[in-house]
């Protein structure tokens, strides 16, 4: 069998400190057990501490599954056959209700979203314009698209104003893409900005809030919410994975752009629907999210201690949201440093190449609401030590 091809480039992602493992885990609340021992978890996206949460989830079964019983563990179909159940009409519904748009449409995924819209909307005659470190998803999705592609510098928005006077009267649309919250470097886009540059040059405008859903906004709606500028995004991406603790995506647009995405988007043509109990349970921790303002303001505030005290110890870090990278550098530095946390309890992995830049491995470190002060504190100590 021809795999020595395969083995050589194991080999080489070996000796370069990058390969990776499944790690079969199992989650208490803010801490989890991994190969018998037990860790404070600082590597999870549920940042509203829902996921693990043993108490909503059994009072959904109560009230939502033993009481009702009307719904199943599939749809055993895509949404065009015979997938698209009332829950998904429930939910969607419910979404534009909150966000005041005309419509929602919902995915199985992030990766689904990112992968589809795009590809979907745009042809040869179309530009996109993206920020160069939007998610890998979404760069999946731009190169599955026809459309001229240019990248402009993390955040560089004179950069970017500088591409759509030279080049915006080349094109048909112009797509502008970003995240709010990015993912690796935990800053915020100034959205404000965008959407004076995609009204200036009549451009499309597509935000990625995955971060920060359930996480900013008054009612966790994100950075769009907490800037008043949910009416002038033309894409608002949300995923239901990370703070909502579900899973599925959605996007916020037009009737237009719904219906076109129903009829031309691939990655939701062309997979089955989700489960109607997975889009119950997500309906049902979005009316609870939407009051969780207090958890919010708990985790902002111990977002910026933490910040705030990783400066005051000399280690690089970036951002303004409850993800914080401490910059390493080199693999192997980073690897041992992670080790170090981990040997004192710390549940956090090394972040490397290709997934953030070349030289710029780093610990994320994922902050939740259900985690204390004395816990930030405590790791502070141990950063001080290393």
């Amino acid at each position: 069998m021809p795999v020595k091809r395969y083995e050589k480039d194991l080999e080489k992602i070996i000796n370069n400190n990058s390969y990776r493992i499944l790690r079969e885990t199992v989650k208490y609340g803010k801490n989890l057990v991994y190969q018998g021992k037990k860790y404070l978890n600082l590597s999870s996206n549920d940042y509203l501490g829902i996921s693990s949460d043993f108490e909503i989830w059994n009072s959904f079964i109560k009230n939502k599954i033993i009481n009702k019983n009307n719904f199943t563990g599939s749809n055993s179909s895509s949404r065009l056959l015979t997938g698209n159940s009332e829950h998904y009409t429930q939910l969607e519904d419910y979404l534009a209700g909150l966000y005041k748009s005309e419509a929602a449409l919902v995915f199985n995924s992030g990766y689904h979203a990112n992968i589809g819209i795009l590809p979907a909307l745009t042809t040869k005659n179309d530009l996109i314009i993206n920020d160069k470190f939007v998610h890998a998803s979404i760069i999946d999705g731009i190169r599955l698209s026809e459309a001229k592609v240019i990248c402009y510098r993390h955040n560089d928005l004179e950069q970017l104003a500088e591409i759509l006077s030279k080049k915006r009267h080349f094109y048909e649309n112009v797509f502008i893409v970003t995240e709010s919250i990015f993912s690796m470097d935990g800053d915020i886009a100034d959205l404000k900005k965008l959407v004076s540059l995609k009204n200036k040059y009549t451009a499309f405008l597509y935000a990625d809030e995955a971060h920060a859903i359930g996480v900013m906004g008054n009612r966790g709606l994100g950075v769009c919410e907490e800037l008043n500028l949910v009416s002038q995004i033309d894409f608002i991406i949300g995923t239901f994975g990370k703070a909502v603790a579900s899973q599925g995506a959605f996007v916020i647009c037009n009737n237009v752009f719904r219906n076109y995405l129903v009829n031309k988007m691939r990655s939701l043509i062309f997979t089955t629907s989700l489960p109607p109990i997975n889009l119950e349970w997500t309906y049902y921790v979005l009316h609870l999210v939407i009051k969780m303002q207090d958890q919010r303001n708990h985790l902002k505030h111990i977002s910026e201690y933490f910040r705030n005290k990783i400066l005051s110890l000399g280690f690089e870090s970036n951002g303004s949201s409850q993800i914080i990278p401490l910059i390493v550098g080199e693999n192997s530095k980073c690897i041992k440093f992670s080790e170090y946390l981990q040997d004192n309890g710390i549940f956090i992995l090394p972040v490397r190449p290709p997934t953030v830049p070349e030289g710029t491995s780093r610990l994320r470190f994922s902050l939740t609401a259900n985690i204390n002060i004395s816990e930030i504190d405590n790791i502070i100590r141990l950063l001080k030590k290393y």
